[in-house]
């Protein structure tokens, strides 16, 4: 997974959650918005009001990167 990728994924998934963002990693894919969902810390930190588009980016980047691909 490229930093390019890591990034348009993130800002594909914020710009409309609802949308199917899929990233590949190794030859297999991973689903953003399952990632996103299956994060707690990730869901309660969008959840939250007031969160900044940084906190946003962080919290969908956190459920990216601890997210198992298989």
């Amino acid at each position: 997974m490229t930093d390019d990728a890591l990034d348009a994924a993130i800002a594909a998934y914020l710009a409309d959650p609802s949308k199917p963002v899929m990233l590949k990693i190794d030859g297999k894919r991973l689903d953003v918005a399952a990632a996103v969902l299956g994060n707690a810390y990730s869901t309660e930190v969008l959840a939250r009001e007031g969160v900044t588009a940084p906190q946003k980016r962080n919290a969908v980047k956190t459920a990216i990167l601890l997210a198992p691909v298989g």
